[in-house]
């Protein structure tokens, strides 16, 4: 279940992924923007004096790029004279951090999901406080805002955590996406409900024997959209996150009708083997090769706008007829289809950066994140140097877009795909609003696929959880190990699920899940949470 949790931070909100969230085109003014020359108290020139500092991101499946052997870290070591050394995780992240922390070998800059990873570091005294350097490099302020600031700063009130696709409008990447050869081949039928996808899958299933119905990603992402569309309100990272909130209070998930409804059908879909049989084990590069050879009939998953964009361009560069196109979250009969949330949101962002103490010059670390959060380092890191695929900006700081940018469409999806591995402090605001300045205006050709799907789906589906921020315990508290007991319970339900004989033994798994949590302490775990909860909800009414 925590990993579950990291994958929805990571896949559901977000932003590892090609873009984040909104599309109004409506940028802050350029006022404050830092691009120029500010000297540190230590005579530091951000884009003069040579900066070097190491980076980790803590993530079993991050591993960065050797720096500067793309054009946007190129055109950044040579223009602003920063170089970046990796400390990669080799697929052990937890084992790399732990270790890390034991040794105090601590690298300068550590990139990872809020929460308790990081107030492990700032209870040991690890971490530099960012509060100094906020007027002085004033990019992160004038686009995150002082709200947003708040709500990340830990107990003692100090800020520490810079952070990645902060917004204040929705985000998000996942849903469904249709083969749009297969689906035309069986006379495009009405995909709208579960009954439809039903018996759809069954169709693909006769006629395409060779072909997955139902793709549904890592650890089983598609099969939580079930949750979503079975009632509305109800996101799926409730039921990923062990809770249902009623009135003022969190209450048990495995009580939730909604639950046990959607596990009854993920059940039924997996025994009649029309979602993939490796749901629950598969990696990404699996997924990936998967979708990307046209064997999947409907995609449902956290980063589907990413690995959807890949699969569509490879897919029509053979064929003009194929690719993919994203619908709407399918539902219930009789749920109403603009309730249905499969991405979620939340103003804080994805994860966050965090400078250590070991850092020897922790202000010009700062100062290349707020530039790089900023509109020049956005434009690089997201559509690399000028010149490349944009030339020149409109008045709002948008990047105009180059006859390569909307030609080339194979060699930018890749080239832009390394850039996002490096996309570290995203400025959703930004990024978005360029974006819509610029996408929309193309013709339907050349339009970037996540762009267009993100617009008139993903981003219309995406459901504000910044409420419920920063409300798990510490893993070696008390209710930190009641979480973790809880979570290892809930993994071994779904697992379980699937492999259920029938619709009652579905309900008797349920049954015996929700004893056995309330043995391991959950009404305490819910308890505690409920409490965090509430005093978000105090902190963001400005109480």
């Amino acid at each position: 279940m925590k990993k579950k949790r990291t994958a929805l931070a990571l896949l559901l909100g977000t932003g590892l992924l090609l873009s984040a969230c909104s599309g109004n085109g409506g940028n802050p003014s350029n006022g404050g923007e830092q691009t120029g020359k500010q000297e540190g108290a230590s005579g530091f020139v951000f884009g003069e004096t040579p900066l070097k500092f190491s980076f980790y991101g803590n993530y079993d499946w991050y591993t960065m790029y050797p720096w500067g052997q793309d054009a946007a870290t190129k055109w950044i070591q040579d223009n602003k004279k920063v170089t970046v050394e990796a400390v990669q995780a080799g697929g052990a992240a937890l084992q790399k951090f732990n270790t890390m922390i034991a040794s105090n070998k601590l690298p300068d800059v550590i990139w990872s999901d809020r929460g308790n990873d990081i107030e492990k570091l700032r209870k040991a005294g690890k971490l530099v406080p960012l509060d100094e350097y906020l007027d002085k490099y004033p990019n992160l302020k004038k686009w995150a805002g002082e709200k947003t600031l708040n709500m990340l700063r830990s107990e003692d009130g100090k800020l520490y955590q810079f952070p990645n696709w902060y917004t204040k409008d929705p985000m998000g990447n996942g849903g469904y996406a249709i083969n749009n050869k297969i689906y035309n081949e069986l006379g495009s039928p009405k995909l709208e409900t579960f009954d439809d996808l039903y018996a759809y899958l069954k169709l693909v299933k006769e006629k395409y024997p060779k072909v997955i119905p139902y793709e549904v990603g890592m650890a089983g992402q598609g099969i939580d959209f079930f949750y979503a569309g079975m009632a509305e309100d109800h996101p799926v990272g409730y039921m990923l996150s062990g809770y249902m909130p009623q009135g003022d209070k969190l209450t048990s998930i495995f009580a939730d009708p909604v639950f046990r409804e959607a596990m009854v059908m993920a059940n039924k879909f997996f025994s009649e083997k029309l979602i993939t049989q490796d749901a629950l084990t598969q990696t990404l590069d699996q997924v990936k090769e998967k979708v990307n050879s046209g064997n999947v009939a409907v995609l449902g998953a956290f980063n589907t706008t990413v690995i959807g964009t890949e699969a569509n361009t490879l897919l029509k560069a053979k064929d003009p007829e194929g690719g993919y196109t994203m619908i709407w979250p399918l539902h219930k009969e009789g749920v109403d289809p603009k309730k249905v949330w499969v991405n979620e949101f939340d103003s804080l962002g994805w994860n966050v950066a965090v400078i250590t103490t070991s850092a020897e010059n922790p202000e010009g670390i700062f100062a290349f994140l707020d530039w790089q959060t900023g509109e020049e380092g956005q434009r690089i890191i997201f559509w690399g140097p000028e010149g490349l695929y944009w030339q020149g900006t409109n008045e709002k700081g948008a990047p105009v877009y180059t006859d390569k940018y909307k030609t080339d469409v194979e060699q930018r999806t890749k080239d832009m795909a390394v850039w996002n591995e490096f996309q570290w402090v995203g400025n959703t605001a930004f990024i978005d609003g360029s974006k819509a300045e610029n996408e929309l205006i193309l013709p339907e050709g050349q339009r970037d696929w996540a762009t267009v799907s993100q617009t008139n789906v993903a981003w219309k589906t995406s459901f504000d959880i910044t409420q419920f921020s920063n409300i798990n315990p510490l893993p070696e508290s008390e209710e930190g190990i009641i979480d973790q007991r809880v979570a290892n319970i809930l993994d071994q339900l779904r697992a379980k699920i699937l492999y259920a004989k029938n619709e009652q033994e579905v309900i008797a798994l349920i049954d015996k899940a929700g004893e056995e949590a309330e043995k391991a302490g959950y009404q305490k775990l819910l308890e505690y949470k409920t409490e965090r909860w509430q005093a978000n909800l105090k902190k963001m009414n400005g109480n």
